[in-house]
């Protein structure tokens, strides 16, 4: 079968899932179903030990109470266990009633009493709990209730106590602990599914679940809290400051932004002026050393023709002297020729 099974792997995942959802929707219902038949049902006398289950726990809370909680696998509760039949059997003149509960077949009664070590005692007295922590023969149980030794004990916190609402959760939470340890042990073992398949099988359904759920979460949220317009209109209104106060930043940082600008322009413009002065200052003195070089070269010029017109002045007389000289012989000549 097993064979079978791990050979059709896609239709027994499918069983899986549909396995695992009909165990949501039925509860404590399908996990009590699945369990297999022992002899002796919840509540049924055994000798004079009461079998205590989820379903009639309460009888705890009144009247005197010792309740053993064991497993059958563990060795020092099967040391204990004919004390305890002996405990049970003085039970009707100790006043008392004597019960048991098993923890592999009722993980949230071991969760509502926090049951951490095995085997734990608890003496009860219309409600009020206090841990035994004794020897564990008949004799000495016998003295707890006869000398009335409880009495000495401190009792468990009012938080702490089962039938607080905190346990009622722990109870939840460690049943719900057993019943998922059912279903793995249901894949693995019925239907031949891998380990890690199952694993992987409780993975998906934990996703599916918490998204399922809080969709769920959400609908309700915006259903008792909706959203009012007034909150709408005040957010617009913060919107709207926030961009204004972004706007105003942002022209102030442009007209900073001009501002030096206009500064680093007026900088420029006065090194341009300044420039233009230092270069007209050095045109002037150009313009000056050539004008005085122009003077003196004219007055040089001119210092040169007053001594060309002296030099033409003194040549004149010369020449009209040699022409009168000329004349002169040529009237001697004609005279003499006369």
């Amino acid at each position: 079968m097993a064979a079978g099974a791990r050979g059709a792997r896609p239709g027994a995942a499918v069983t899986a899932l549909l396995a695992a959802w009909l165990a949501l929707a039925l509860g404590p219902a399908a996990a009590a179903a699945s369990r297999p038949s022992q002899a002796g049902s919840p509540g049924e006398q055994r000798g004079r030990v009461q079998v205590l289950s989820a379903a009639n726990w309460s009888l705890v809370l009144q009247g005197q109470w010792m309740v053993q909680f064991y497993a059958p696998w563990c060795p020092a509760c099967q040391q204990i266990e004919a004390a305890w039949e002996n405990f049970a059997k003085e039970s009707d003149h100790l006043d008392i009633t004597v019960g048991k509960v098993d923890v592999t077949q009722e993980p949230g009664l071991s969760g509502r009493f926090f049951v951490t070590t095995l085997p734990t005692i608890y003496h009860a007295m219309d409600g009020v709990f206090r841990r035994y922590r004794g020897s564990r023969t008949s004799e000495d149980l016998q003295g707890y209730i006869l000398e009335r030794k409880w009495e000495a004990v401190e009792p468990v916190a009012g938080w702490k106590s089962p039938s607080s609402i905190m346990m009622h959760g722990m109870a939840g939470l460690f049943h719900f602990s057993g019943w998922i340890r059912q279903i793995h042990s249901y894949f693995t073992g019925t239907l031949g599914i891998h380990v890690w398949g199952s694993y992987a099988i409780f993975i998906l359904s934990t996703l599916l679940i918490g998204l399922i759920l809080g969709l769920i979460l959400v609908l309700i949220a915006d259903c008792l809290c909706p959203s009012k317009p007034r909150y709408r209109e005040e957010a617009s209104e913060l919107i709207e400051k926030e961009n204004a106060e972004l706007t105003a930043v942002e022209e102030v940082e442009e007209d900073e932004e001009l501002s030096a600008n206009e500064l680093e322009e007026a900088v420029e413009e006065k090194k341009d002026i300044s420039d233009g002065e230092d270069g007209a200052k050095s045109s002037e003195e150009a313009n000056s050393s050539e004008d005085g070089s122009e003077e003196e070269d004219s007055a040089v010029d001119e210092g040169s023709g007053t001594e060309e017109t002296e030099d033409i002045c003194e040549q004149h007389p010369t020449d009209s002297e040699t022409q009168s000289s000329v004349r002169q012989r040529k009237s001697q000549v004609a005279d003499n020729g006369l």
